[in-house]
């Protein structure tokens, strides 16, 4: 019998591949209270086990041995929606912990760009005229402006965030920040709005500057999040400024919303809550407004969503090409976080480039 086994992780390898207890059970024929026992550490497993469970799972025996600081609550910001399965929460936060341990891998290969994000330590964060000050100090270090931000991927990767995506037909947790050494935004690809997505991101921006340390998840902590991403993506003195353009005596002028909207890459259910926010909307307009999009079909996907171009992650993508240069490939990369490379191709969404063949080597050097 073996005298070392982390059942961590095999929780976290069964859960990132959305697999039940009872599921795991009956590929390996044990029972699921079994393998809670030797999740948990109640039981150790015998060596015919871990043959089974690592072959099963296409990993080195070692990768069950191996004992490495786990993600914590208060490390874990979730947007998702109330009543998300805590089944579906577990997938995403195992997801999360994996790409961690891949940042933490390139970090150690690659100067990648400084994480500079400050927290703010202000006691009176939850008062709404504060949220709208931290906001405007971000625009302005950031060197934002007061326009319309043309690229939210670009402007967390370029602050030192990792920003990747899980596949899913679930929409229930639209997105998952980790606030570790070097933060990582995890979004949900079931999503199809780019404006939905711009805003995810903005939250979860917006945790990592008003919420550090603090486990999230409730209701005034993800209220908070929201006025900070609104905030963010159209500073007030705008919104105030061309309200009149789109709104004119309790009327709405839809083609206009529809041209701020496209400028600011804003959905148009999230603009008129921005102006409820400010006071510009009665809750009965707002309302109403709100009432307007159901009806014409547009209370989930707006017709002008396909307008706005979608933005994908590039500073994955770039880590890879220049482990490449290095001669640093997927099966190194593997090798490395003790898993195959299908399972990292899976986790990243992307196709890392392989090791040359002795014929492509063949062909380069004639």
């Amino acid at each position: 019998m073996t005298t070392e086994f982390n059942g961590l992780e095999l929780k976290l390898l069964r859960q990132f591949n959305e697999l039940s207890l009872d599921d795991l059970g009956t590929k390996l024929d044990c029972t699921r209270q079994y393998l809670h026992k030797v999740e948990t550490g109640q039981t150790l497993p015998n060596d015919q086990f871990i043959e089974k469970v690592a072959n099963y799972f296409n990993v080195p025996h070692s990768f069950f041995t191996q004992l490495k600081s786990v993600l914590q609550e208060d490390q874990i910001h979730f947007r998702s929606n109330r009543t998300a399965k805590v089944s579906f929460k577990q997938i995403v936060i195992a997801r999360g912990e994996y790409i961690k341990r891949l940042t933490e891998y390139l970090d150690s290969k690659l100067r990648l760009p400084k994480y500079d994000i400050n927290n703010s330590d202000d006691d009176l964060v939850a008062h709404d005229p504060i949220i709208e000050y931290i906001a405007e100090q971000c625009r302005d270090k950031w060197g934002l402006g007061l326009g319309p931000i043309s690229n939210m991927v670009r402007l967390c990767e370029t602050h030192g965030i990792i920003v990747t995506t899980f596949p899913s037909v679930s929409k229930e947790v639209d997105a998952l920040s980790l606030a570790t050494k070097r933060p990582v935004f995890v979004r949900n690809e079931a999503k199809e709005s780019i404006c939905r997505q711009r805003f995810d991101l903005a939250h979860e921006l917006g945790h990592l500057v008003l919420h550090d340390g603090i486990v999230t998840g409730d209701r005034l902590t993800e209220s908070q999040a929201n006025h900070f991403a609104s905030a963010l993506l159209i500073p007030q003195v705008m919104m105030r400024t061309h309200f009149p353009t789109w709104y004119k005596n309790g009327r709405y002028n839809w083609s206009k919303l529809s041209e701020f909207k496209q400028t600011w890459k804003v959905s148009k259910a999230a603009i008129l809550y921005r102006a409820k926010q400010l006071g510009l909307l009665t809750s009965e307009q707002y309302t109403s407004g709100v009432i307007y999009l159901k009806k014409t079909g547009e209370g989930i996907n707006e017709k002008e969503d396909h307008l706005i171009p979608m933005e994908k992650p590039e500073l994955l993508q770039a880590c890879f090409i220049l482990l490449a240069k290095k001669k640093i490939f997927a099966e190194d990369i593997a090798a490395a976080l003790e898993i195959n490379v299908n399972f990292l191709e899976n986790l990243v969404g992307l196709d890392i480039p392989r090791k040359p063949t002795i014929l492509k080597i063949v062909e380069e050097a004639t």
